[in-house]
């Protein structure tokens, strides 16, 4: 399931996703992560390499936080409940 086709996770995805902080590491390779996400990172050899396997990390970290009904953070005034995604 493409969690971000849903309208609300999308907007919320796209909403942390512009909270992304990438780093060039000494090997060449890149980091990334997303402030107030914790486990949520990423490391590949490209910067859009690592925005992609970032996204794809935090739509997994959702799925599991939602599936376990654990509070997700709040982006840019958004917050997102299990109530929210039972809407859908």
């Amino acid at each position: 399931m493409d969690i971000s086709s849903t309208p609300i996770l999308s907007a919320y995805i796209a909403a942390a996703m512009r909270h992304g902080r990438y780093k060039l590491l000494d090997d060449g390779t890149y980091f990334g992560e997303i402030p107030g996400f914790q486990g949520v990172w990423a490391d590949a050899a490209t910067l859009e390499g690592c925005r992609a396997e970032l996204q794809e990390v935090l739509e997994g970290w959702i799925l599991l936080r939602l599936a376990d009904q654990l509070p997700l953070p709040t982006v840019d005034n958004m917050a997102l409940t299990v109530q929210d995604m039972a809407r859908q």
